[in-house]
């Protein structure tokens, strides 16, 4: 509590009281004033007859008895003020004016007689006249000390009259002595003044402490928390409390006199077998020394409750040792939370594994454990296939029941000494603490697989997902937990870039594609803005006669140092990155531009990825690149494959059919090549089916399975009024079996291989071209 501090302005009365203390404290000098006051009423009174005695025969009786009057005047004015400011009971800095004031009345009143009678002084009379105004400075100065405004206006005035006085020659020594005498007083009544504001503030201080001090201890003493404790010299519990008693299920007399090592022991006191705890708080009691926040199991009504202890020895005056006396408190409840909290911290709270702090602090110790001795450590990194479309189709809450049953069986099938956890999501690790080389580790990765790809049954739904598995081994992996985890996740990478359900173990070339792919991508967030990044046009044309009917945008970069790119290299990057986005925005942009300068109905083919279609955003970045460059809907296709079926959610297929409904053109390209099913076709309407070019070549080569897969395909388009184009012509023989099949459109080199925006106009005649905006 910081103290409050009375300033010597604040004493006289010329500034506001502030807090509690300060105006106990100017209460105390209002109040020491009037409790001597009767002195200086005393004294004037006593005056009033000496003066009488002494000047009444030789003076003017009438200037005596209006001085009488005025004395008196002042001594009844200061009686009443003193009752208002008692009635009012409270005080303010216009109280000590107030009080001031009366004292300068009263050293007026004085410096007046002073003044007055100086005339009438014999040698006798001044001896007399100087001794009684010497004594009634003093009871002045005795009875307004506390307040220094008071005995300020009090002794200043009788100093002035001091000077009319001695005022005949030969009396400047006795003018001097007296005025010392005055001054003196003055001083000490300052000095006193503030010596009392300061040990009375103390006093308040001290007061207010001590207040605090009772009102905590009968709040500890009533509370339910905590309690008090001591011992006697011999260790033994003393003046025990009776919610120590209640805390121990017993009553104070039970526990009164026995050790307290014995108490806390319960049923280990027999066999010695203490917990550390409580030999830790043996030895401080052994040693006579203070202690705090000792935490203890206590066997309570056949129970264990964990106790926090803290106290400190006495002594007696001669220094003799008393005891302890210190603190209980029953933390059990807060005990239970932490080792609730730190399971949380330490392990998944949906499948009960442990987590991936947890998993690091165990592979840590494990490649600690590895450098002294002979072999290392392995780490496994898992990933899920096919779990993404669990998610999305069925929700999160199946998906959660899923992740709980992998994990009961991740679990069981790393039942000896590897250590599983679940990193975050659908990605789960396992620690082997010991292998040589890489013995054992592709035949767990093998039962992990397996283990995990088995259906599942989730509520009334079988799911199938698979698994890959990437590992690495300490040291010559990584001789960090670190560099470990980075080499098995790259080696899981790898597993999920060939097609899932394998393992793959790192190999050193693993860190050089990476580092490769880390690069493309900062280059390629660079290229959209450095205008690094064109597009080519291959044009499509109509079977029969050959004539163009549209061409198809393919996306292409030119790296000033790295060269021409593929698009095979660095759009699988840009999918990865999240920057299939901006940069299928700016083809589209930009591909809408360059169609709306061709003959009308020539038709732009743009391709969009799956996650341009899972954003809602899409269909405004669409409608807005056809406002800008005021090309016809109809005349715009969008190609997408049919991995979309696969990932995409039904918020995808909604904003094809918003696209449909727009009038833009819908086409399935490589239709048959990896996820082939009819049942895409029933899900959104497309205008055009894409002909992979294997097929063509198959066909053209005579393979009965190629021409009877196009056969099919033609077919079913006919009878569903969906148009086909076959992609990857280039020779006469390719030409003429498409054409013969039915194919209506045809793409390849045949017609023209991918060309600049210009040359892509050179074939339409100029009339019918457009020129740039």
């Amino acid at each position: 509590m910081p103290q409050e501090r009375v300033t010597f302005r604040a004493m006289l009365g010329f500034a506001a009281v502030s807090g509690d203390a300060a105006e106990r404290v100017i209460v105390a000098q209002l109040r020491s004033a009037d409790h001597v006051g009767l002195l200086r009423q005393a004294m004037n009174v006593f005056g009033v007859f000496f003066l009488w005695q002494v000047f009444g025969d030789h003076g003017d009786a009438t200037r005596l008895t209006l001085w009488t009057a005025g004395l008196g005047a002042s001594m009844a004015l200061g009686l009443v003020l003193r009752q208002g400011r008692r009635r009012r009971g409270s005080v303010s800095a216009a109280d000590l004016r107030i009080h001031g004031f009366t004292g300068l009345l009263h050293g007026l009143i004085w410096a007046g007689c002073m003044v007055a009678l100086s005339s009438d002084h014999g040698a006798a009379q001044l001896v007399a006249h100087w001794t009684l105004i010497s004594c009634i400075m003093v009871c002045g100065a005795i009875s307004y000390a506390p307040t220094p405004l008071a005995a300020s206006g009090f002794l200043l005035p009788c100093v002035i009259g001091l000077f009319f006085m001695f005022d005949r020659d030969g009396q400047v020594p006795l003018l001097a002595l007296a005025t010392s005498y005055a001054l003196s007083l003055l001083v000490g009544c300052l000095i006193y003044a503030r010596t009392f504001a300061r040990q009375h503030s103390t006093s308040v201080q001290l007061e207010e402490k001590s207040e605090v001090v009772s009102l905590l201890l009968r709040e500890y003493e009533q509370g339910g928390s905590d309690w008090l404790w001591q011992t006697d010299a011999a260790r033994r519990l003393s003046s025990v409390s009776a919610r120590m008693a209640e805390r121990l299920g017993r009553v104070p007399a039970e526990v009164e006199g026995v050790l307290l090592v014995q108490i806390l022991a319960g049923s280990a006191w027999e066999s010695g077998l203490f917990p550390t705890e409580l030999h830790d708080l043996a030895e401080h009691l052994k040693k006579r020394e203070s202690f705090s926040n000792i935490v203890l199991p206590v066997e309570v009504e056949g129970g264990t409750r964990w106790w926090e202890l803290s106290a400190s020895p006495r002594y007696d005056d001669a220094g003799s040792f008393l005891g302890f006396r210190g603190v209980g408190s029953d933390i059990t409840e807060q005990r239970e939370s932490a080792d609730r909290i730190a399971q949380l911290a330490r392990f998944d709270p949906l499948t009960g594994l442990p987590n991936r702090t947890h998993l690091r602090e165990v592979l840590d110790r494990a490649m600690a454990d590895g450098r002294s001795r002979s072999g290392g450590c392995a780490f496994l990194m898992i990933d899920l296939d096919r779990f993404k479309a669990v998610n999305d189709t069925l929700g999160h809450q199946v998906g959660d029941k899923l992740l709980t049953q992998v994990a009961r069986r991740l679990r069981h099938i790393c039942a000896g000494q590897e250590f599983c956890g679940r990193i975050g999501g659908d990605e789960f690790a396992v620690v082997i603490p010991q292998v040589k080389e890489n013995r054992g580790i592709g035949q767990l990765a093998g039962m992990i697989i397996s283990g995990l790809s088995a259906p599942y049954q989730v509520d009334e739904h079988m799911l199938y997902v698979g698994a890959s598995v990437g590992s690495a081994i300490a040291p010559q992996d990584g001789s960090e937990s670190e560099a470990l985890i980075r080499s098995a996740d790259l080696a899981l990478y790898r597993a999920k870039s060939e097609g899932g359900g394998l393992h793959c173990a790192y190999e050193p070339q693993l860190h050089a594609v990476a580092e490769e792919r880390r690069q493309l991508e900062m280059a390629l967030r660079d290229a959209l803005e450095k205008e690094q990044l064109h597009i080519l046009y291959q044009p499509v044309v109509e079977a029969q006669q050959g004539r163009v009917v549209g061409f198809e945008a393919l996306l292409r970069w030119t790296h000033p140092e790295l060269g021409p790119i593929s698009p095979v290299k660095f759009i699988p990057v840009a999918e990865e990155a999240r920057l299939i986005g901006p940069i299928g925005e700016w083809v589209l942009r930009t591909a809408c531009l360059e169609a709306a300068r061709w003959p009308v109905p020539v038709r732009i083919a743009v391709n969009v990825s799956a996650e341009q279609l899972s954003h809602p955003s899409f269909v405004g970045a669409v409608v807005s690149a056809l406002a800008q460059s005021g090309l016809d809907a109809s005349r715009l296709e969008l190609e997408v494959t049919e991995s979309l079926f696969v990932n995409a959610d039904n918020g995808a297929l909604r904003i094809l059919d918003q696209l449909r409904g727009l009038g833009v053109m819908l086409s399935l390209d490589d239709f048959g090549t990896g996820y082939s099913s009819l049942g895409y076709l029933s899900r959104t309407s497309f205008d055009t089916i894409k002909i992979d070019r294997s097929f063509v070549v198959g066909a053209a080569s005579g393979r009965a399975e190629s021409l009877a897969i196009i056969r099919a395909v033609v077919t079913l388009a006919d009878s569903l009024g969906i148009t086909t184009t076959a992609e990857g012509v280039e020779t006469d023989c390719e030409l003429a079996m498409v054409r013969r099949l039915g194919c209506r459109k045809i793409q390849g080199y045949y017609f023209g291989r991918p060309m600049s925006a210009r040359d892509a106009a050179e074939l339409f005649p100029p009339d019918q071209v457009r020129a740039r905006a």
